[in-house]
């Protein structure tokens, strides 16, 4: 790809990709840091959080480009983040009612 031939509105669709890439990318990270620190496989609630955020500007991105296979990923996988969060939420919820 010749990034010279690109217009100003095409980088910044880029950069939101590459953003909303390495944050969904950085959540395995940040999931992985944990984990080691515990001692023991551990998925915190802000790898659900990073994993939404980094879907939808993946998926915003995606539309733009109108690419069909990123369009149904990204989408399926919105929508198991938000369900995670709702379970979540929902269980701690629970527990401080008692």
């Amino acid at each position: 790809m010749d990034f010279t031939s690109l217009s100003t509105e095409e980088m910044i669709w880029l950069g939101i990709g590459f953003s909303g890439q390495s944050l969904f990318f950085s959540r395995w990270l940040l999931q992985w840091f944990v984990s080691e620190r515990k001692a023991e496989s551990q998925i915190p609630v802000s790898f659900w959080y990073m994993s939404l955020i980094g879907s939808v500007i993946v998926l915003a991105y995606a539309l733009h480009r109108v690419d069909p296979v990123f369009i149904a990923g990204q989408s399926v996988g919105t929508l198991v983040y938000v369900r995670n969060l709702i379970l979540i939420h929902r269980t701690q919820k629970r527990a401080k009612s008692g």
